[in-house]
């Protein structure tokens, strides 16, 4: 089957190229990327993928002008062999630049089409949906209709264990490909000096455990009857044996809130980082680490809210006097604050588009 790992935009080629390293042949395209496998190959796809949103099953993809067309394409699709007689089918749309704009309509319609298609094979006029549940997906841009079935379930930033995100959180799968973008090589000290509720710390640690984002997760396919639960059971195996938590170096986080500590460490000993990350209350214009050639991860605060762009300037020309109290370390900052690299005192050495929720950012690399 053809599959999309769905990505937010600007992080499809990272998506790629996490599809390749597991074995995939994949393409990148606006959204996520494509790849074609079996439902085995799908789990663990969910199992692994760290910068992905969701992976979906394709089960029809064609230009749809109207309602109708949209009808007669959802009902051609075999759903008899997906879905058993008590599945739940909640139906999920979204809609851009297209002839169909109404996400509603569209959804009753697939609902109504698939319903209409499960009656001729299983001769009854009322599905109870008590049974596993199969989320269907319609998307229609550009004109283009896709219908898939979401294998996921929660979406893959929902790593199995932050219970409690705290103020202005960033998303997992945005904060694993910091880790993955910014140049860290694996073995050098790393410190989020603006750590908040710990979660660059945490992806960092567990790129370099070789820890697969979805350990600690379940995932909807899971209960699906044709799920492959053996070839399942096996690949969670295989990833737990991957985990090398002694291969974590150095990392550690420090932030000037107790309450944003208080945060960090409940999600490092939920995820069972307590002994392997350190994390300790500083402010940012005193911090001095005793190692002189640190690598220094943050996303600090972009002075987005009214009254808050003097404190995110202020906060920039820190991280400034930060690295001239280090002058061998490196930074990597993500930030929506323009005045950054001004305010800071020095010009990045690289720079790379990213998003934040809708939020257009810059990883800037120092």
């Amino acid at each position: 089957m053809e599959f999309i790992a769905t990505a937010a935009f600007g992080l499809e080629g990272l998506v790629k190229q996490e599809l390749s390293a597991l074995g995939f042949e994949a393409r990148a395209e606006t959204g996520g990327a494509r790849f074609k496998t079996d439902m085995a190959g799908a789990f663990k796809a969910n199992l692994w993928l760290a910068c992905a949103d969701r992976v979906m099953a394709v089960m029809a993809e064609a230009e749809t002008l109207s309602f109708d067309a949209l009808f007669e394409m959802v009902r051609a699709i075999p759903w008899e062999d997906y879905l058993p007689r008590d599945a739940a089918f909640p139906v999920s749309g979204h809609c851009a630049r297209s002839q169909l704009m109404s996400i509603s309509d569209c959804q009753k319609i697939v609902k109504k089409a698939i319903v209409e298609r499960l009656k001729q094979r299983y001769k009854t006029e009322w599905f109870p949906e008590t049974g596993p549940v199969f989320p269907v997906s319609v998307t229609i841009s550009r004109d283009i209709a896709r219908l898939a079935l979401d294998t996921s379930g929660e979406a893959l930033n929902r790593r199995g264990f932050r219970t409690y995100v705290g103020e202005a959180p960033l998303r997992e799968t945005l904060a694993a490909a910091m880790v993955r973008l910014c140049g860290w090589d694996l073995r050098r000290p790393l410190h989020d000096p603006c750590c908040g509720s710990g979660t660059l710390m945490m992806e960092a640690a567990f790129l370099a455990a070789n820890r697969a984002s979805g350990l600690s997760r379940s995932f909807v396919m899971e209960s699906w009857p044709q799920g492959q639960l053996r070839a399942q059971k096996l690949l969670r195996q295989e990833a737990q044996a991957a985990f090398k938590p002694e291969a974590i170096p150095l990392i550690s986080g420090s932030d000037i809130s107790p309450e944003a500590l208080d945060l960090s460490k409940k999600h490092l000993r939920q995820a069972d980082l307590l002994d392997r990350v350190t994390v300790w209350q500083a402010d940012l214009r005193q911090l001095t680490l005793s190692d002189q050639k640190p690598y220094f991860l943050a996303n600090p605060p972009y002075g987005q809210r009214l009254g808050d762009k003097k404190a995110a300037d202020k906060l920039a020309a820190a991280f400034g006097d930060l690295m001239k109290r280090h002058p061998e370390a490196d930074l990597a900052i993500l930030s929506a604050n323009p005045s950054f690299e001004r305010m800071m005192g020095r010009r990045a050495k690289s720079r790379r588009r990213l998003y934040n929720g809708r939020l257009e950012c810059e990883l800037l690399l120092f």
